[in-house]
């Protein structure tokens, strides 16, 4: 069997320091110690983080970097995927994903989480990224985004208490433990 592989998406921000990103380096280690390679945009913050807790682990990880910024990949990253737009690194990242894991992040992270979820979403994108797979969403921080979509079903005045079948596509988490706990589960 082929090692799974895990895309997380998250801010470039953090520093060492602060315990989010503690947070993704302990995910990146749980992530390898379960069995699943880490896959990441390749660069620092917490896509530094997830892939020095996997490469501290032992684990194999993967940076999709791109060609419109000259930084090169961070120095936990052992395969470094190089596109040529952002959107292209965007749909490599999805494409690599066996499941999706979103930690904090600003506008970057907020169109991956919103492309991966809109593919599995709509029936005709989902054969792109293979079908539905997990997409773990960190709360509290992106419950704020999730509550906003979830009023969509008032909008439709037929059907006040309809709700999204979208909504059923995610799964919020609290913890990098509940994120490989739910992931084993779901890999069984």
């Amino acid at each position: 069997m082929a090692l799974k592989v895990v895309t997380v998406f998250g801010s470039s921000l953090p520093g060492e320091a602060s315990q989010t990103y503690a947070e993704a380096r302990l995910l990146g280690r749980l992530l390898a110690e379960a069995g699943f390679a880490v896959c990441n945009g390749g660069y620092r913050g917490l896509m530094e983080a997830s892939a020095r807790g996997a490469r501290e682990a032992g684990g194999h990880t993967i940076g999709v970097t791109c060609e419109v910024w000259t930084a090169k990949a961070n120095p936990w990253i052992i395969e470094e995927v190089r596109t040529k737009s952002f959107p292209e690194r965007i749909m490599t990242l999805i494409e690599r994903g066996d499941a999706y894991v979103v930690l904090p992040g600003g506008t970057g992270t907020l169109a991956e989480l919103a492309l991966v979820w809109e593919m599995m979403n709509k029936a005709s994108l989902s054969k792109t990224v293979g079908g539905s797979k997990p997409l773990l969403v960190m709360s509290p921080y992106w419950q704020p985004v999730i509550a906003c979509l979830e009023q969509e079903g008032q909008l439709n005045s037929a059907c006040p208490h309809w709700k999204s079948p979208a909504m059923e596509i995610v799964t919020l988490v609290t913890s990098p433990q509940q994120v490989v706990e739910h992931l084993n589960k779901n890999n069984r």
